[in-house]
């Protein structure tokens, strides 16, 4: 315990264990040098205490971020798991590799932040986005693609997400974007970002959207009015009116320039 005469403190070193600010618990690492402003330690009267170099001081650790990784490819979600556990407040709580697996996952594990890749099975990152939003509205969606069209990030806007990256990016980019999230920003690739003011909204309807993506295996007007319980009439004037959008010259052609254009 350390007992100092008033007046005495002035120039001396002190090795403190702990010091409280604010509240919180610091740590000392090493001797500090503290004055009183001229009133002895002893005293009855308020100190004024002057802590110069506080750069070692230890903070207690914050808490940990609780992360979701959706990613269909194994290789890279391992991968993904291993570099952001590293980071000393992340910790990655599940893991999947499907669409259709987040909703569930996430009201079990109950993450801070979800990291959704675009493409998935069963579901798209950017459809499980919009569930989450009302099913753990709680959880900050940041979605991540290979690819960056500009029409993705539109839809990920809209189904509520925080933050739209690409892959290529540094793993401390993508880090500190899981932290700002948290605190309420909103963090957009750039790059992305401008491209998306200037490529302007998708031109296609929604239902013109689900013509398309029923079309993809090459089903026939009549599969495609009898999964969306339409007019096979209402199939054929959507095929066409979306083919004459996109530029084409046949619904696969179309629903490849949509899909590049991050339209569907």
């Amino acid at each position: 315990m350390y007992n100092a005469r008033p007046g005495s403190c002035e120039d001396s070193a002190l090795t403190l264990r702990q010091v409280a600010d604010g509240g919180r618990r610091l740590t000392r690492t090493r001797a500090w040098k503290i004055t009183d402003n001229g009133r002895g330690l002893g005293s009855d009267q308020p100190v004024g205490t002057d802590l110069t170099d506080l750069t070692d001081l230890e903070l207690e650790p914050p808490p940990v971020i609780r992360v979701l990784l959706a990613e269909d490819q194994g290789m890279t979600r391992g991968a993904l798991a291993l570099l952001l556990g590293l980071e000393a407040d992340i910790e990655v709580v599940a893991q999947v590799a499907a669409g259709d697996e987040i909703v569930d996952a996430a009201l079990v594990s109950r993450p801070d932040v979800a990291l959704l890749d675009v493409e998935l099975p069963g579901l798209s990152g950017l459809d499980a986005a919009a569930l989450l939003r009302d099913e753990v509205p709680d959880c900050r969606v940041v979605v991540l693609t290979t690819f960056g069209r500009p029409g993705y990030l539109r839809r990920a806007m809209e189904a509520g997400a925080a933050g739209f990256l690409v892959k290529d990016g540094p793993v401390e980019e993508l880090a500190a974007t899981i932290r700002r999230v948290l605190t309420g920003e909103t963090v957009i690739d750039p790059a992305l970002a401008a491209a998306a003011r200037s490529s302007g909204p998708s031109p296609l309807t929604a239902r013109e959207c689900d013509v398309l993506n029923a079309a993809v295996d090459g089903a026939t007007v009549a599969d495609i009015a009898g999964k969306l319980h339409l007019p096979e009439s209402t199939v054929r004037n959507d095929l066409s009116s979306a083919i004459g959008k996109t530029g084409t010259h046949d619904r696969m052609e179309a629903v490849r320039a949509a899909r590049q254009q991050g339209w569907l």
